[in-house]
């Protein structure tokens, strides 16, 4: 199985490349320069000529911050960008994953979100992912949407590595504990992908597969300070470093982009194709333990 992924330094890609081994499949994973989705008409060439099994479009302007300033940026990655690997995947008769986000939605629930439920971003970032969903959905009916949540890993910029890096000079920090979600590892993210790649291969040609959206998270909820508090007890546990976290409001850390207070996914209807991710505390754990000693915060 060949898996063609957009996006070469992505959390989420670089995943893909290290798991992809134990299934069997040659993950090949394109970036700039290569591949710049900012050139939506090259990027579909490209695309097409990698030769793909299946196209996984892992690439996106993450920023959500700077989105609200690069708005233009933003909507050529996030959206002519899905648009561009759509029509590749269009053009191969192969399917395409589409990797998408929580916040497609405004976070006003008081449960976790299902695939059906009223969109609203709240800002940039979300509007275009949201964007290059339809423009997925209307280049070609071979798709599979996966919105996920919260992600983190050994690589990359994120939540649990920013966490130990600031626990190295700091006693004490003020973490967020009124936004809700779902901490997801992007090991099990490759993992899930990895697993629906090989039944989309198998039986993308059944007119009854059922393409559309799914939620794609870790089992088990929290808060951000949640997660700081497992972080440094686990780092602590270790032998690494460890602050006290101060639980804050949001409005007591302002951002330029509003973030959902309500981030948690649904999963189940994933659970339905059998595919499960394990709760979060087990997997950050393990990605915790992973960057210690010191090597990669």
């Amino acid at each position: 199985m060949r898996v063609i992924v957009t996006g070469r330094e992505g959390q989420v890609a670089r995943a893909l490349a290290a798991a992809s081994h134990r299934f069997g499949a040659t993950a090949i994973c394109l970036g700039r320069p290569d591949l710049d989705l900012e050139r939506p008409e090259q990027a579909t060439a490209i695309l097409i000529a990698a030769r793909p099994d299946v196209i996984v479009n892992a690439a996106a302007y993450t920023a959500v911050d700077k989105a609200e300033l690069e708005p233009d940026k933003a909507r050529a990655i996030n959206t002519e960008g899905a648009a561009a690997a759509a029509r590749a995947a269009q053009s191969a008769g192969v399917p395409i994953i589409q990797i998408s986000t929580d916040y497609v939605f405004d976070g006003t629930l008081d449960r976790p979100y299902q695939e059906n439920d009223a969109t609203g971003p709240l800002g940039v970032y979300g509007r275009t992912k949201l964007d290059g969903e339809n423009a997925v959905r209307a280049i070609t009916p071979s798709h599979v949407i996966l919105r996920t949540a919260w992600v983190y890993s050994t690589f990359g910029n994120n939540f649990v590595r920013t966490m130990l890096r600031l626990a190295l000079t700091r006693d004490e920090i003020g973490v967020v504990a009124d936004q809700h979600g779902c901490p997801t590892s992007a090991d099990d993210i490759a993992v899930a992908i990895l697993k629906l790649a090989r039944q989309l291969t198998d039986h993308s040609a059944e007119p009854s597969f059922p393409w559309g959206i799914y939620h794609m998270a870790a089992q088990g909820d929290a808060v951000w300070a949640d997660v700081a508090d497992a972080v440094f007890a686990r780092s602590k546990a270790l032998g690494g470093p460890c602050a006290e976290v101060r639980r804050i409001e949001t409005s007591a850390y302002p951002t330029p982009a509003k973030r959902p207070a309500n981030s948690r996914l649904d999963s189940g209807k994933l659970a339905g194709l059998g595919i499960e991710l394990p709760n979060w505390r087990s997997s950050l754990d393990a990605c915790v333990k992973a960057l210690l000693p010191g090597g990669r915060v």
